[in-house]
């Protein structure tokens, strides 16, 4: 029987954006804006990407690679207009469930541009994924909205 374990993890991160909040909320509401920064659904490795950006609504995208496919399934549970997004996701590779989140996107006017807060709380399941590696790959995404901002 395969060993099983749950480790639990929260970061936050903070970016400034030289855009508005409107601006910035609608880079997670359409489907072409997202996948400029969230995934390439022209790269062959996305099988895939699906958007119904509501609440109740979600979203869905494959990633296939040499050594996994990795499968990203999400849940809109509150929306705000150009202010808040929470979100449940889980994180699969191949057909083994990575992890299972809680997410919280609040954007915040800052001056002429936006304040973007984003506060993750995650289950990590049988050491298939690390805490600190999803922060520094949702870090890296982050950085990628700012430059299609």
């Amino acid at each position: 029987m395969t060993e099983r374990s749950v480790t639990h993890g929260t970061f936050t991160i903070d970016r400034s954006y030289p855009a508005t909040p409107v601006r910035v909320f609608a880079a997670f509401t359409d489907a072409n804006a997202k996948a400029r920064w969230f995934c390439d659904p022209d790269d062959p490795q996305t099988d895939g990407y699906e958007l119904d950006f509501r609440v109740g609504g979600g979203e869905r995208f494959v990633s296939k690679h040499e050594s996994a496919t990795y499968r990203y399934e999400s849940r809109y549970c509150d929306i705000v207009p150009d202010q808040r997004i929470v979100l449940t996701y889980e994180m699969y590779a191949d057909d083994a469930r990575m992890s299972v989140s809680v997410a919280t996107v609040e954007i915040t006017p800052d001056g002429a541009g936006a304040h973007l807060t984003y506060t993750e709380q995650g289950a990590f399941l049988d050491g298939i994924d690390k805490s600190e590696y999803r922060e520094h790959g949702t870090r890296e995404l982050l950085d990628k909205l700012g430059e299609t901002l």
